[in-house]
């Protein structure tokens, strides 16, 4: 139970970390080198704290080791990026390398114990992958929502400019046209 908490707390954690879509791709080549740099220093400095480890708990704090290294680069490819696809990707990364530590972490259980942990584990991951591709339709289904309004809203000023004649009727639709995207 100890373990499914810390996985939950894992992903809690991790959902937190999302950079939102308005830092998305606002980053430059040399910022997002320095990034790489940054993330590689770290992992080399997780990864010798773990040394003074053994057994298992050693074997955790590698697979925690390396989840952070992955989880950072797939949160900095997507703050270079920006693309909603990276973002998805990054957040079924925070996903898979929470399960991966949390099984881990079910090897100091043994029988039923150990395979319910892994099970609750796998079942948490399965979750959270979902809710990342639930969040990327609920994305996609915003977008078309809002060209569906923004249509319904030109179509309206659209009329309303029928009324009118020559060149007003020009400027209006003209108007229109600028405010809601139109060519």
């Amino acid at each position: 139970m100890r373990t499914l908490f810390n996985f939950k707390a894992s992903l809690l954690a991790a959902s937190m970390l999302v950079l939102s879509a308005a830092h998305a791709g606002s980053m430059s080549k040399d910022e997002y080198a320095v990034g790489k740099t940054r993330i590689s220093a770290d992992y080399k400095t997780d990864k010798e704290a773990c040394k003074s480890l053994a057994g298992n708990a050693n074997d955790v704090c590698m697979e925690e080791a390396k989840a952070k290294e992955k989880v950072a680069n797939a949160e900095l490819k997507y703050a270079y990026s920006g693309k909603p696809a990276d973002h998805i990707s990054a957040m079924e990364v925070k996903a898979e390398t929470a399960y991966d530590v949390a099984k881990e972490k079910c090897d100091d259980k043994a029988g039923n114990d150990k395979s319910v942990c892994v099970k609750e584990a796998k079942a948490l991951e399965v979750k959270a992958k979902a809710d990342a591709r639930t969040s990327e339709k609920v994305g996609e289904a915003k977008k078309d929502a809002a060209e569906d309004k923004r249509d319904a809203d030109y179509k309206v000023a659209a009329q309303k400019c029928d009324a009118l004649a020559g060149n007003a009727k020009d400027s209006c639709i003209a108007a229109a046209k600028a405010q809601f995207g139109k060519s």
